[in-house]
């Protein structure tokens, strides 16, 4: 392409749309896999606790427990990204995590059960934020709220496939070759997270300079709309991300986000079961209707984002939504169809905040205080994970409900909307 006679504008429009198809694609199918096997516990439970024995709150400690490996791993698997590159440690972390969530399968008591999920969150602990980490690497702030809600598509495309795929493997193959269904479930849903590794390692570029794909001109343009973009903030150093308040209060904000996007994503399909289903096809049939409407939803919001230069409120609104969906659903419960409308506005109002959020710490986070920076929120953010399961699941077997559960998750995510309005100023973020 030829790039010399193109306005500015349409040059840097044509080139940053090569660069999405790219390397997008790849990103979100990694974290489609990444996110199917982090979560996909939530439907092995309905055949998993019967056949094992286990407590309401021992399958939350144990979906939970993930996010204690995760928080440990999470800052030096970014570190380590930032030193050999992204081509490499995603790869490793792609190939670590498929093996170590096949071995779920041998899963028989609790303590086997909180080893596994430890070690997969310790083996998946850098992808997410090595990958926001890797698109400072390729996009400005002012283009990134669109291309990180593009990649965290993932979650709920990830949630709708493997809704209906889980509960499919788990009725079919239930019995086969004397291995549960839930067993299958893991072994089948592993095997594409080793593949996909196995092909980053030789596929993917660790930056605009090692892309044999672009010509010097076309890295000419890119690499000084980036410059650009990054001169206007200190590139810092990995110490510096633990001295910024603006990360702690990004770690709050995330982390009462997780509440909400974790407490769907592990007790979606036991809403939905609650609701009288009982087939683990039928479940995940339902349960992929809220995750494809929020799929939309965040790509639309995102690109509002982007369009309106404006990223406080568009946070701030879904959230809201999210916690009056998760109330509603409560009050809804005698009523199926009300009660999955409630569960698709709250899944939608959830699922839209993660990618917004990210286009605030990424604002003015540079260089190695962005690799430590991200890591951080992404780390302390995520206990979340671990709180909100286990919390759900005590109050259950403490109750005999999922209300109060529900909830506590509705107050984190509203708490979200306090924070981002009190808390960022709309000069730092927009525009």
């Amino acid at each position: 392409m030829n790039i010399n006679h193109m306005s500015e504008s349409e040059q840097l429009k044509r080139l940053y749309s090569k660069v999405s198809w790219r390397i997008l694609p790849l990103l979100l199918l990694g974290y489609i896999i990444a996110y199917l096997d982090r979560v996909n516990v939530g439907f092995a439970k309905l055949q998993m606790l019967g056949d094992l024995g286990f407590s309401e709150t021992i399958y939350g400690l144990g979906a939970g427990i993930f996010f204690i490996g995760y928080f440990l791993f999470e800052v030096p698997s970014n570190v380590m990204l930032h030193r050999v590159g992204a081509r490499v440690w995603l790869a490793r972390i792609m190939i670590s995590w498929g093996v170590i969530s096949a071995a779920m399968l041998f899963v028989k008591t609790p303590s086997s059960f909180y080893t596994v999920r430890f070690l997969l969150g310790a083996a998946e602990a850098g992808f997410f934020p090595g990958v926001i980490y890797y698109l400072t690497q390729w996009f400005p702030a002012a283009r990134r709220a669109r291309i990180v809600a593009i990649f965290m598509t993932g979650i709920p495309v990830s949630s709708v496939i493997g809704s209906v795929l889980s509960g499919w493997i788990m009725e079919t193959l239930a019995g086969t070759h004397g291995m549960a269904g839930w067993q299958w479930m893991f072994l089948l849903e592993a095997i594409p997270a080793v593949l996909l590794g196995i092909y980053l390692w030789f596929c993917l570029d660790d930056d605009i300079a090692n892309a044999k794909w672009l010509s010097m001109d076309e890295k000419t343009v890119l690499a000084a709309d980036l410059a650009q973009d990054q001169s206007r903030h200190s590139p810092g150093s990995y110490a510096d991300a633990f001295r910024d308040n603006r990360v702690w209060l990004a770690c709050s904000i995330y982390f009462c986000v997780g509440c909400g996007v974790y407490g769907i994503s592990f007790w979606l399909p036991t809403l939905i079961a609650d609701l009288g289903y009982r087939s683990p096809l039928h479940i995940g049939l339902l349960t992929a209707i809220p995750y494809a409407v929020a799929a939309i939803a965040m790509v639309l919001v995102g690109a509002s984002a982007d369009r309106r230069r404006e990223r406080r409120w568009h946070i701030a609104v879904p959230s809201a939504l999210g916690a009056l969906g998760l109330t509603l659903s409560i009050h809804l419960a005698g009523n199926p169809a009300l009660a999955l409308a409630a569960l698709t506005l709250a899944t939608l109002g959830i699922i839209t905040c993660p990618p917004l959020f990210w286009s605030i710490p990424t604002a003015y986070l540079r260089g190695a205080s962005a690799a430590t920076g991200i890591a951080i929120i992404n780390s302390v953010g995520n206990l979340a994970g671990f709180v909100s399961p286990y919390l759900v699941g005590w109050t259950k077997d403490l109750t005999n409900s999922t209300h109060i559960g529900m909830y506590l998750s509705a107050a984190f995510v509203l708490s979200t909307s306090v924070l981002v309005i009190i808390g960022v100023p709309a000069k730092s973020v927009n525009g």
